[in-house]
């Protein structure tokens, strides 16, 4: 389904979120550093998702799937060849946890990605790897990099205004490695809740977890026993990004109920909430389900600077708001799969709607009405699925083309769309 055709529609019914890839990716390192026998439950089948299992299975983990469909991950014994390659596909998070991780072996260790993952900055690396031994070369700070370790903790201080990926990497890297009184300390960290997340899956799995210090240091205490020994069964959340793009297809278009969103999770894109509460639509937050439909939609603000990956669906949702609607944190779009900003203001504009870019805020004029067009994805899953929800109710076919960029983080994303009664043409 490379070009799919929005039909305008009204959409009625329920439906359960997706797996979360920022969970099921954490969930996959902490299962390879863990030593041990793991049962990750609800496991992801984005493309990133898969990635991840065939990079800890490169780096010397079994991985079975049971009958009930859940995944066994062991362990225990790892033994790596002199030299291996491993490639990430275009995943972002995988590359810049994984690769820490990747350094704890003194095996030469060939990192790949593809699409959007070649050009994206990897310099971080360059600077932080040689100050924990380890050997790296890299493309001018872009793929291919190779490295060679064993990774050995110290205390150093990073920069966290890119992306919290690299402090996730870190952060597991250092509890496998037993570190024992050493610090990572921490500068204008962006994205805390994802963290936050890394945190709480690090508990999970029994490993050692850090002190956080308000974010600005991570202290590693000796490790008490922490049954490291013992079977780990960890349950993968429903994923508030892909859950959000529901949420405003409700919002936009009809009365629907999304489940398996956990209202207590650490994930930073569980935000649309605010948006939703704040732009007027019908919106019913229970424990198990999130009731969610039209009203007479305003234009709100909206701080994204810690969950950036949710500006395409406030783009799609602001569309239809009355007014402008204003959203910070663009600063944090330039490396994504596209530069999100541009992207978003190109694409959208095709559909009628204005935005604004002003420093590191976004100005969305909606209520102006969406237009019939022909979008294209630019290879970025969240900009296919920005444009499929923005054309629900646009005034005529919204054509997508690249559409299956929906596959690295949502790939039943247009089957659940047609469970809700869109009518789509492919």
């Amino acid at each position: 389904m490379k070009i799919i055709t929005i039909h305008p529609s009204n959409i009625k019914g329920n439906l359960v979120a997706p797996a979360s890839k920022s969970s099921m990716q954490r969930a996959c390192a902490a299962a390879l550093v863990k030593n041990g026998i793991s049962i990750i439950h609800n496991p992801g089948i984005s493309n990133d998702d898969i990635a991840s299992l065939n990079v800890i299975k490169t780096l010397g983990a079994k991985v079975e799937q049971l009958e009930d469909g859940s995944l066994k991950i062991d362990s225990i014994n790892i033994e790596l060849k002199d030299e291996i390659t491993i490639n990430f596909g275009e995943s972002g998070l995988g590359i810049r946890m994984f690769t820490p991780i990747a350094a704890l072996n003194n095996s030469i260790i060939n990192i790949q990605g593809e699409g959007s993952l070649t050009s994206r900055p990897m310099d971080f690396f360059d600077e932080i790897l040689p100050q924990l031994n380890v050997q790296i070369s890299s493309n001018n700070g872009k793929l291919p990099l190779q490295i060679k370790g064993p990774l050995q903790p110290k205390n150093i201080e990073i920069d966290g205004s890119l992306s919290s990926q690299f402090l996730t990497g870190l952060l597991l890297a250092f509890s496998a490695s037993n570190a024992d009184g050493i610090t990572i300390s921490v500068n204008n960290l962006k994205s805390k809740p994802y963290i936050d997340l890394t945190l709480k899956v690090m508990q999970d799995f029994g490993l050692n977890v850090p002190e956080n210090k308000n974010y600005e240091a991570f202290v590693f205490h000796s490790a008490n026993d922490n049954c490291q020994s013992s079977i780990v069964n960890y349950e993968v959340e429903g994923d508030w990004s892909g859950g959000a793009f529901l949420l405003v297809a409700g919002a936009i278009a009809g009365d629907i109920t999304v489940s398996g969103l956990d209202i207590h999770s650490t994930q930073a894109d569980k935000k649309i909430l605010e948006a939703l509460q704040d732009c007027g639509c019908q919106l019913s937050i229970q424990e198990k389900q999130i009731e969610v439909a039209p009203a007479k939609l305003k234009a709100f603000q909206f701080d994204a600077n810690d969950c950036p990956d949710l500006f395409p669906p406030l783009v799609a949702l602001a569309s239809y708001c009355e007014g402008t609607t204003v959203i910070e944190g663009v600063e944090r779009l330039t490396h994504k799969e596209s530069n999100r900003a541009l992207t978003l203001q190109e694409e959208f504009a095709k559909l009628g709607i204005e935005i604004i870019l002003q420093d590191n805020v976004m100005l969305v004029k909606g209520g102006t009405g969406v237009h019939s067009a022909v979008t294209h994805s630019r290879h970025d899953h969240r900009i296919a699925m920005a444009c499929a929800v923005a054309a629900l109710k646009a005034d005529g076919n919204v054509t997508i083309e690249k559409a299956d960029a929906v596959k690295k983080s949502y790939p039943n994303f247009y089957n659940h769309l047609k469970q809700l009664g869109v009518t789509l043409s492919a």
